[in-house]
């Protein structure tokens, strides 16, 4: 399978305009990303730009901090999986994992499962890994595997390096095929992208700008 089929491209930085939001869209669009992850506010514009195409909607949900709280999360979960997304990527409150307030985190992952799954959208949790522990990021995969999420994810791409060998491989090990790993932050070239894909990853999160480098990366190793 081609690279791009891998590629969630982020569409997310909070300063984007509408007119931005849409270019990056269409570039991302252009190099066939399985999908395009936006801001809540952005969902609609992303439906109809990707409607006959071959990339599907996410959007992120709590981000990129995870501390809005239960209510306000299964509330977002529900809106936006009313509105047509395929994916949902939620940031799981961290700062509750590294308290050990796993209950905390259970709870509010189960909440927005509960309200994707209704419509059908997958549900892909942020851990933001650079704030965890191995032992965390082991405990945490658990969790969402407990709550009945799809993916577990390394990084918003806001704080910390992204997406480490060491985070995955430790999502990887925990998850035993239970529930899928997605790297994401920090994959700006082909050998990166290559390397988790190789790795046994089922998504890379990386910058809509960065799917020209990781494409032109792939043809230049097959020649």
């Amino acid at each position: 399978m081609k690279i791009s089929r891998y590629f969630d491209a982020a569409v997310l930085k909070s300063e984007m305009t509408p007119q931005q939001v849409e270019e990056a869209i269409r570039e991302a669009i252009a190099w066939d990303s399985y999908s395009v992850c936006v801001r809540g506010c952005d969902i609609d514009l992303a439906l109809e730009l990707t409607r006959s195409t071959n990339t599907s909607v996410g959007c992120v949900l709590d981000f990129p901090y995870g501390y809005g709280g239960l209510e306000a999360k299964r509330m977002a979960a529900r809106a936006y999986a009313a509105k047509g997304v395929e994916d949902i990527d939620m940031v799981m409150n961290y700062g509750a994992a590294r308290g050990g307030a796993w209950d905390v985190v259970e709870e509010e992952i189960r909440a927005v499962v509960e309200e994707a799954h209704a419509k059908g959208v997958i549900v892909k949790v942020i851990f933001e890994t650079s704030q965890l522990n191995a032992r965390q990021i082991a405990r945490a995969t658990e969790v969402c595997i407990a709550a009945g999420a799809d993916f577990v994810k390394t990084s918003t791409g806001f704080l910390g390096g992204g997406a480490t060998v060491e985070a995955v491989q430790t999502m990887l090990e925990t998850a035993q095929g239970r529930i899928k790993v997605k790297p994401s932050g920090g994959i700006r070239d082909y050998e990166t992208a290559r390397k988790f894909v190789d790795m046994g990853v089922h998504r890379l999160g990386l910058g809509y700008g960065s799917c020209r480098t990781v494409c032109e990366g792939e043809r230049a190793a097959e020649q």
